[in-house]
């Protein structure tokens, strides 16, 4: 049989945040090309969601992590051993000004960023065995402003520029690390805008596709930053965005 740069099979996936959203249209696209699949979330079981809330988790091997607690991470790398790939993909946003006091400010920045780093520094070692790959879920917002959102768009950008770094500082430990930036993406966190007909038409507007992203759309971009076909191809985040941030 020809060589398929696209087949995972007998290679593990780890989806942190995989549990709804982006993150598990990505895992089912590794699913369902062989992967062994992991993801987190923050509940106590995989019961606890429903497709309505936009989870699927059949076929996917589910564990509960909270990024707050900064040992989490370790204690789950413990757990599982290597990893093929390690997808960061968790998130969370404070609307209504939240973020520009302490609390909502700190809350952000340890999710969207430093648990982030505490995630790929738990699992490092493994990779660097399998000679794997982390690919981070950042957002568009890291480009721009958010005006009513600091600690997101601060975060964000902050943890595009760490697939920078770890690009290249990882690269001799025979990791590739590469980020993807949603634009447009219905999720938990975009149904303030993606909810709203008047929101969401207005949004639409300004995409010179016409139309909003899918999960699936950022799983394809993952999927190729996973596989061989992106060997040579580290510190990069791959805007996914239908065009939004060209003007």
């Amino acid at each position: 049989m020809p060589f398929d740069p696209l087949d995972f099979t007998g290679k593990t996936a780890l989806i942190i945040g995989g549990s709804s959203g982006i993150g598990n249209g990505i895992a089912h696209s590794f699913k369902a090309r062989g992967a062994d699949v992991h993801v987190t979330g923050t509940r106590v079981s995989e019961g606890d969601y429903t497709a309505e809330e936009g989870s699927d988790l059949s076929g996917l091997t589910y564990h509960r992590l909270d990024v707050m607690d900064r040992k989490a991470a370790d204690a789950l790398a413990a757990e599982l051993g290597a990893m093929d790939t390690l997808v960061l993909s968790q998130g969370t946003v404070r609307y209504g000004r939240a973020e520009f006091a302490q609390e909502g400010w700190d809350d952000v920045v340890q999710v969207n960023l430093n648990s982030v780093m505490d995630c790929a520094r738990a699992f490092h070692d493994g990779l660097s065995e399998r000679q794997g790959t982390i690919i981070v879920v950042s957002s568009v917002a890291a480009f721009k402003s958010t005006m009513g959102t600091p600690a997101y768009a601060a975060s964000k950008a902050g943890a595009a520029s760490l697939v920078k770094t770890l690009g290249e500082a990882w690269a001799r430990d025979h990791i590739r690390v590469n980020g993807i930036a949603p634009g447009l993406v219905p999720t938990k966190l975009t149904a303030v805008t993606t909810e709203n007909d008047a929101r969401r038409e207005a949004s639409i507007k300004s995409i010179p596709m016409r139309r909003m992203g899918t999960p699936e759309d950022m799983a394809g971009v993952a999927l190729f930053l996973a596989s061989p076909l992106s060997a040579y191809v580290t510190g990069q985040t791959v805007i996914v965005d239908g065009g939004l941030t060209l003007s």
